[in-house]
């Protein structure tokens, strides 16, 4: 979506606000259309995008498999400039300088940047079982782990006491 910013540029006072969804196709993870709604607004000369963008995630949990739904919510804040005078500061400002706004990857951007590397189906998530892959969170698995042969001689020293 396109939101021409001229007027909130050159008018002090100046908002627009926004209230639409749009698909993000290229992650399986996101389950439904990204609803975002927000305003730019012009307070004293220095024109701000606020917004949330809300979605929902289905997945798997990284640790044992289980499915994994949730809805998230992310905020949508930057600064707009219709010119920079200083290279330094691009990286902290959205320049728009044709003053129109593309607002799909700008919210899409952050989207991605607020999802987290990996889902878990809960806080304490105990994972599967490495050895035989029962869900640990169920109960214990009772097979028998495979003694790691490094900690024999630290052991036998214990042991001999």
């Amino acid at each position: 979506m396109y939101i021409e910013l001229e007027s909130v540029f050159n008018n002090e006072g100046e908002s627009k606000q926004f209230d639409y969804n749009f698909v993000i196709d290229d992650d399986e993870n996101i389950a439904s259309p990204v609803s975002v709604q927000g305003s730019v607004f012009n307070k004293s000369g220095i024109v701000t995008l606020s917004a949330k963008a809300e979605y929902d995630i289905s997945t798997v949990c990284a640790l044992c498999t289980a499915p994994v739904r949730a809805h998230c919510a992310v905020p949508v804040e930057h600064i707009l400039l219709n010119f920079i005078g200083n290279e330094d500061d691009y990286d902290k400002y959205i320049v728009v300088d044709d003053m129109r706004l593309e607002l799909d990857e700008l919210v899409r951007e952050d989207v991605f940047l607020a999802m987290p590397s990996r889902f878990l189906c809960r806080e304490d998530c105990k994972g599967l079982c490495s050895v035989c892959g029962a869900d640990l969170n169920i109960g214990s698995c009772g097979c028998n782990k495979p003694a790691d042969t490094r900690w024999d001689s630290l052991k036998e020293l214990f042991e001999g006491n």
